[in-house]
């Protein structure tokens, strides 16, 4: 092996890959973690009338992720936070909270993607505008640095990229391929001056990246993020996508989701061969006290080092949607976290989480 080369063995099954270790790599998710961001609701945030309701949700989530690996949680009032972790059971020594303003919960969509140059971790702040200047950002937009500033993430390097890009918007294999929609990235709202093609080659550079897979179709109603693909489909190891599937001909989704699934079918994984695909369930339908749609979806699960926590919507379906999850990921536990409050503000699990790779935090 030459000069510059360094074998680093990733776990994807059987496969063993050799990366130049002077080239990015944007992990997949089921490798190994630090720990998970999370934003906690507060007064100052839509989540108001339902704090409630919400806050039980986000003290399971860092509850679950804490027996796993270490949890940062971003608050203005960090006092509120840890008296209802304490009363949550939550071990303490696995959080660390931070003092931070916020607008809103959604860390996968303004906290820092994560990118590996060798074995240095590099956090990336993309630019975050409310998911197209629908909502205010201002101070989401500023969270990555603030915890930056504050040592959270240790001497991890940050990188301030000047694109507009949320985490859920791509998935990454780990192996150099993104999946994403093109009714997000390709939308006016976010980066008008690129093409599909400048943003593949500015992107592929960012991320290290030299395939994408861009779906044409599927968007769910009430979701505010004009299709992202972790609401839709998510990459496996062993060259696996599991998505979500619609088998209701009555659903407005019916033929879009039905579109979608056929794109999947004509995708070739780096070897040129079919990805195996594992359909979700369909959840019923549910609405707000308004009679508007709720995006519930179980792609919308997050991976951490031994477990997957799969959102749950009170629905006849869900014990079908950990069972699917738990054939992608048999070595892990499925853990259902019930996240029927979470879609009221039109987000789920993974919304409200980012993961951080090994390497990340001091």
């Amino acid at each position: 092996m030459g000069k510059g080369w360094k074998c680093l063995c990733l776990r994807y099954g059987r496969e063993r890959e050799v990366v130049r270790m002077n080239e990015r790599r944007l992990p997949a998710e089921w490798e190994k973690q630090d720990g998970v961001l999370l934003a906690w609701p507060h007064e100052g945030t839509d989540w108001r009338p339902d704090l409630d309701r919400v806050e039980p949700v986000f003290a399971e989530i860092v509850r679950q992720i804490s027996l796993y690996e270490r949890v940062i949680v971003a608050a203005p009032d960090i006092g509120r936070v840890g008296r209802k972790l304490n009363e949550a059971g939550v071990a303490r020594d696995r959080v660390a909270l931070f003092s931070v303003e916020t607008n809103d919960t959604w860390t996968r969509d303004f906290g820092p993607i994560t990118v590996m140059h060798g074995r240095d971790p590099i956090l990336l702040d993309f630019a975050f505008n409310g998911w197209g200047l629908k909502f205010p950002a201002c101070l989401d937009n500023r969270v990555t640095r603030r915890l930056h500033c504050e040592g959270a993430f240790g001497c991890a390097a940050l990188e301030t990229v000047g694109l507009v890009l949320e985490g859920g918007s791509i998935e990454s294999d780990g192996r150099g391929t993104i999946l994403t929609t093109a009714e997000c990235l390709l939308g006016p709202n976010r980066n008008p001056h690129l093409t599909r093609r400048d943003l593949e080659a500015a992107l592929g550079g960012i991320f290290g990246a030299d395939r994408f897979h861009w779906l044409e179709n599927g968007l769910l109603a009430g979701d505010d993020t004009d299709g992202h693909i972790d609401t839709l489909a998510r990459f496996g190891p062993d060259d696996t996508i599991v998505h979500v599937s619609c088998d209701d001909r009555a659903d407005e989704h019916y033929d879009s989701i039905g579109a979608m699934v056929e794109e999947l079918g004509r995708l070739r994984s780096r070897r040129g061969e079919p990805y195996r695909l594992i359909p979700l369930p369909w959840p019923g339908p549910r609405f707000d006290g308004d009679g508007n749609r709720l995006p519930a979806t179980y792609a919308n699960f997050l991976v951490i080092n031994g477990a997957v926590l799969v959102p749950t919507y009170r629905d006849e379906k869900d014990a079908a949607a950990l069972q699917a999850v738990g054939r992608v990921f048999p070595d892990r536990r499925i853990v259902g976290v019930d996240c029927l409050p979470l879609i009221l503000q039109h987000g789920s699990l993974h919304c409200v989480t980012m993961q951080l790779p090994k390497g990340t935090l001091p």
